[in-house]
């Protein structure tokens, strides 16, 4: 099995709305966010009794995984020919006699079947809770590509490391996409990983207080859709840990064997593109 490996590249997705219009939006929500339904209706607060405690922008990663796989090979198979008229007994095809069985009248033909076969999939990863998630969207945003993960995000934003490593998102989706084939004879068995893209999409959260109940409660709003969601978290302060390409683009570094664990056959890997700089 031959594996390819293409381009491996870091994007900062371009925020939709700035800090600004993001707690505009979350001031005018704060009645909304301690509790829903009927209980939330009978126990929203007033205005004036919640504030906006603290606030943050931080840049939450997702893996971008695209791969193709091609078989070549070939098997042999018997093909059964049934014979209509009962009284032929013997039927020759390009000078090879066949016998013709009584029960059921027919013969069988040896033969080589000629194969190819081929797939592609595209699958995106939460890499902070190891998810794969709907979020094909989130591509059509503008993008920065990013050369310095140092300066990955704007001073003051939060930077969240990735827990999900390139190998593990890869290997899941080569999990979904490789099988056994049935063959007598492989000619070609490729693994072309054509992308391996890490995002960071910006996210804003609020804490809100409630003062007079004693209650805080924190809202997300998506930097790219705006979308609102309540029960998140804060983080308060910038992840300490090092983002670097050589821990979280560790596909080359390991085994390939690794990649597809089992397979029990000869594998090569070979990385088609260089990296950029580090």
């Amino acid at each position: 099995m031959d594996i390819s490996l293409g381009d491996e590249e870091v994007f900062r997705l371009l925020p939709m709305m700035d800090m600004e219009k993001a707690r505009e939006t979350a001031w005018d929500k704060k009645t909304s966010v301690f509790g829903s339904g009927l209980t939330g209706l009978l126990s929203r607060p007033k205005a004036e009794d919640v504030q906006i405690s603290y606030s943050e922008c931080r840049y939450e990663p997702f893996w971008h995984i695209v791969c193709h796989v091609y078989y070549e090979y070939e098997r042999r198979r018997n093909y059964i020919v049934p014979v209509i008229a009962p009284e032929v007994k013997q039927v020759t095809i390009n000078g090879i006699d066949y016998q013709v069985t009584d029960k059921p009248h027919q013969f069988t033909i040896d033969g080589v079947e000629h194969c190819v076969e081929e797939a592609s999939n595209e699958i995106i990863f939460d890499a902070i809770h190891n998810q794969q998630r709907d979020w094909k969207n989130y591509l059509r945003f503008d993008k920065q590509v990013v050369v310095d993960l140092a300066k990955l995000a704007p001073e003051g934003n939060i930077v969240v490391q990735p827990e999900m490593h390139a190998s593990a998102a890869v290997r899941q989706v080569l999990a979904s996409m490789l099988r056994p084939i049935q063959a007598d004879e492989i000619h070609a068995e490729k693994v072309d990983i054509k992308k391996v893209g890490l995002y960071f999409r910006p996210v804003y959260a609020f804490e809100y207080k409630w003062e007079t109940k004693g209650k805080t409660a924190v809202a997300e709003f998506d930097g790219l859709t705006g979308t609102m969601t309540t029960g998140g978290i804060t983080l308060r302060q910038q992840v300490e840990k090092i983002i670097t390409r050589d821990l979280i683009f560790d596909v080359s570094a390991m085994g390939a064997n690794a990649l597809i664990p089992g397979c029990g056959i000869a594998i090569r890997m070979a990385k088609a593109v260089v990296n950029g700089p580090r």
